[in-house]
């Protein structure tokens, strides 16, 4: 019985690692068709979006099924409620990259942000590609250093999304209303998915350490 539900566990964990490749596929298709105005690959993570979806679904019915017949407790308890929180952080960055491709599409065959804001804006993307593909390498290894260069590129971006409102709200800003929404809704998604990535990391760590933190690990 004990080897079934060690072998549920670990399917577990599976899942999870195969819905962060996906996320880290989908951030940077959703960047490159944000910096090119490709529209068809922006259409690509919109439709692949569905899949991340049906990811997270079938694993919180396995963790839930998990709790439901297999009664565990201590640490397997804390790796199946951490599963079901980490997989919603997931699937909200898949959502964040499909919103990215989104904006893409809608002002195709423009692209979204001016050229004043294009390195800030690469940079965003470079950044949150690192995050994605950390994360992967964290869910495999739960390697602390890996979560902590997560929280260091989360800190990167904070900065770049905090110098383009600063950016916009500066009287010499003359860019049109629309392009201004544009600006602060795609800053917002790209620091929100390296938010996302960040609690990932945070519930990773815990899970290796048993002690909640999220302060200390951030700025260690």
């Amino acid at each position: 019985m004990r080897k079934v539900f060690q072998e549920e566990l670990t399917q577990v964990g599976d899942q999870l690692v195969e819905i962060s490749r996906l996320v880290s596929e989908a951030i940077d298709k959703a960047t490159t068709s944000f910096e090119v105005a490709d529209v068809d690959l922006a259409q690509d993570v919109i439709a692949a979006d569905a899949r991340i979806d049906f990811l997270q679904n079938s694993l919180d019915e396995r963790a839930i099924d998990i709790l439901a017949l297999q009664g565990p407790v201590a640490s397997d308890l804390r790796m199946i409620v951490g599963s079901l929180r980490m997989s919603a952080s997931l699937e909200r960055m898949g959502d964040l990259a499909r919103h990215i491709a989104q904006l893409a599409r809608l002002r195709f065959p423009a692209t979204v942000i001016p050229a004043s804001m294009t390195e800030t804006f690469k940079h965003m993307a470079e950044l949150d590609q690192v995050i994605a593909d950390k994360l992967t390498v964290l869910l495999e290894t739960r390697d602390l250093e890996v979560a902590r260069d997560i929280m260091k590129a989360n800190a990167a971006i904070n900065d770049l999304h905090l110098s383009v409102f600063k950016a916009i709200a500066a009287t010499e800003w003359a860019e049109s209303p629309a392009t201004t929404v544009d600006v602060a809704l795609a800053s917002r998604y790209f620091e929100r998915f390296a938010d996302h990535g960040v609690s990932v990391a945070q519930k990773v760590t815990y899970l290796v350490t048993g002690a909640w933190q999220p302060n200390a690990t951030e700025h260690s």
